[in-house]
This record gives C-alpha cells, structure tokens and sequence, in this order.
C-alpha cells in the first residue's frame, strides 16, 4: 500500500508542476506582449453589436463606456429582446443623446436558436458593407476607452480573423459562490488561451470573414456564438488572437445556487462546440478525481490505523492545495497589473485570502457535480427560456415569452 501511496504522490505532485508551467506560460504572454497602437486612418469602421435580455447589474456603466471610446468610426448597435423588456428603458436612458447609437428590437425569436444568437444575427444582417469589422460584447464588460481600438487593432494582420479578450472576476468573499466562480475562472482563462477559444464578452471578427465562413449560418442554429468560432476559422487556416490588455473586470456577485446552472451552462456549451472537450475531461479528472482519491485513501488508511501511509496521502494532498493558492495568487498578481491600467482593484484581505484557500477543495466538488451533470443535460434554462439539445446545430426554443425579472435577488450586484 506505501508503494501506491508514492506513486500517487508522484503523479499529484507532476500534474501540479505541469499545471504552473502552463501558468507560467500565460503569464509570461500577458508580460510580453505589448500592442502597437494604429492611427485614425488605419482604423476601419467597427459596428459594436450587444444583445440584451434583462437588466445586468452595470448595464448602463457598461452602455455609458461603450459610448467613450477612443476609437475613430464605430456605431453603437442594441438589440434588446423586446420593448416590454426592462432593459429597454435602462437602454434609453443610458444613451440618451448619443448619435452614433440604434436601439432594436428582436423582430424574430427564431425556435432553432438561443434568443442571443437571433439577435447578433439580426444585428450583423442589417450592416451595410461600410462596416469592415464586428465587435461583440456582453453586459457584464464595463470596457475602457481604448477597448475597442485594442480590440481591432491586431485584425490588420490578414492572417488574424479574430481577436478576443476574456473575463476575470473580483473576488471580495462576500459569497461563496463568487469565491467559487473566481477559482474556477483562473483555471478557464488558461485554459481558452491555450486552446484559443473565444469569449464572447470582447469578441470582434472581421465582416468578411463572418461571411466567408457562413457564421451566421451557423449562429442561426447554435445555442452560443464564442465557442465555435476557433475551429470555424481554423478550416479557413486563420487565427485567433488573445489580447491581454482586454481582461476585463466583472464585479458582479453569485451564490452558490446561481452559480450551478451558469456553470452548468458553461460546460454544456464546451461539450458542443468545444474541438478539445475531451481535453477538458481529462483536465478535470486530474485537478478533482485525483487529489480528492488521494484525501479519501488517507482517510481509508487513516481508520485503519495505517498512520504513515495515511500521513503520506494527506501531506501530498494539502500540498498540491497550497500549490493550486500559489497558482491562484500569481494569476492575480499578473492580471492586476494589467487592470490596475484601467480600474482601481481593492487589496486583498487575509481573511479573503483563508478564504479562498477554503474555496479551493470546494470548487473541486462544485467542478465535479456540474461537469458530471452536465454531461447528460439535454436541456437549459436560460435567462427563463427553456432550450431542447439535440445536437450542436439542432437547438429547439420550448417557448418565447418577455423576459421578466427575478426579484430574489436582494444584492443589486448578483448576477443573473
């Protein structure tokens, strides 16, 4: 039993080394790579398309940013789910004397794809060719005044078709399912920069190329837009490209039963239009199923008396968890100076810091039960729609109604 108590602290302790390489890796990306600022005239015209069914908790700081861009010729385009929706008055009054803004309705909810992706594809429908690129973005982004001129910018390269940016969520402690999210997003964001996946809160792709590939097409039957759009343009030898400067910074808070269905809802889109989900897995099985194997048979042994063995488990377990904090502490020291050039960060307390390292087994519970779950998940709840999935291109919209509000949230800053 001692002979497989050290094999499995080997292979712990090996998976948690490649797991702060391929840290290190982003890291040393967002430190290095430092964008080239474009003049006016090289900028070319950029429709900014958001869709929105509710109110976010900073929707209008997010419309009110996306009105102060430093960028030359861009229009600002709105589709909200319906007039009856409550953001369509949030929407008026946040723009309110813009001139480079249309707000519209969702004239169709079509019953083969998310309410989302019949709104981009409306928006992208009604541009005229003066519109060279698309810029996607989500409620949830509050954005800087250069986000858009850094979110175009590498698009001048021909052999770039896209450029992205990703989330990184403030983790104050306020809830466990904000510490929660927080943990599990470190990991997703080195996960989509290595596998070159999209976020579709700071998305652009040039309008040829959306064309070109019949992205619309395919929007028009998918259940999201971001995922799928890495293995679209790779059939087209293009690529995507992270831009660092572009992680943004979302405040909002979530409970742990919040928390389920988005993440739930997450994994279910990766199953569908991820071209390594299998990577995923296997990821997941050794960050969860591993060192948690490894507490249990300390446990074991610890009941029965085999106190070496059992002091052998759990010492290589705590120390993959102290390494999992270092991992989580070195992201966050990398990301803050990259957002300390946009926004003020609060410090982190020592009480936060305990804890988050608490958070980090329960995550790993958390990670397990949704990914598990989500595995057989043949339909989603959705900002109160129901959605039937076949297939990836085979989504089924149960029935549309006006989105109303869910007054259970007593924190403004909770997300939906």
């Amino acid at each position: 039993m001692k002979f497989w108590a050290i094999l499995l602290l080997q292979i712990l302790l090996s998976w948690l080394v490649i797991q702060i390489f391929l840290m290190l890796i982003f890291v040393f990306y967002l430190g290095s790579n430092k964008g080239n600022s474009l003049s006016n005239n090289q900028l070319p015209k950029t429709a900014v398309i958001i869709c929105l069914r509710g109110t976010d908790p900073f929707l209008p700081n997010c419309l009110s940013a996306l009105l102060q861009q430093d960028y030359p010729q861009y229009d600002l385009k709105i589709v909200v789910d319906s007039q009856e929706d409550p953001a369509w008055q949030v929407a008026h009054d946040a723009v309110a004397g813009a001139t480079n803004v249309q707000i519209s309705p969702l004239k169709i909810a079509s019953t083969a794809c998310s309410l989302k992706c019949s709104s981009l594809v409306q928006a992208v429908s009604e541009l005229d060719s003066s519109y060279k690129v698309v810029a996607l973005v989500d409620a949830d982004s509050v954005v800087h005044p250069t986000w858009l001129r850094e979110l175009v910018t590498p698009l001048m390269d021909p052999k770039v078709g896209a450029t992205t940016g990703n989330r990184w969520y403030l983790s104050e402690g306020n809830y466990w399912g904000s510490l929660v999210r927080y943990l599990w997003n470190v990991s997703a964001v080195i996960q989509m920069y290595l596998y070159g996946i999209c976020w579709g809160g700071t998305l652009a792709i040039k309008t040829q190329v959306i064309h070109e590939t019949q992205m619309l097409d395919k929007w028009a039957r998918a259940l999201s837009e971001d995922t799928m759009v890495q293995s679209t343009l790779a059939k087209h030898a293009l690529k995507i490209k992270f831009v660092p400067s572009l992680l943004m910074l979302n405040r909002e808070e979530c409970t742990l039963p919040r928390l389920i269905d988005w993440v739930k809802r997450q994994l279910l889109i990766s199953r569908l239009y991820h071209p390594q989900w299998w990577l995923v897995v296997m990821e997941a099985v050794f960050s969860i199923l591993l060192p948690n194997s490894i507490l249990g048979l300390s446990l074991l042994n610890l009941l029965r008396s085999e106190w070496e063995i059992s002091a052998i488990l759990f010492i290589s377990y705590s120390i993959y968890i102290f390494g999992l904090l270092l991992i989580t502490s070195v992201m966050e020291t990398a990301v803050r100076k990259v957002i300390s050039s946009q926004c003020l960060m609060p410090k982190i307390s020592p009480i936060v810091l305990i804890k988050t390292f608490i958070a980090i087994p329960l995550t790993h519970w958390f990670y397990a039960f949704t990914l598990v779950s989500s595995m057989w998940v043949s339909k989603v709840c959705w900002r109160n729609i129901v959605y039937r999935i076949k297939s990836p291109f085979d989504i089924q919209l149960t029935e549309y109604h006006p989105y109303q509000p869910d007054n259970q949230a007593v924190d403004k800053q909770i997300s939906l």
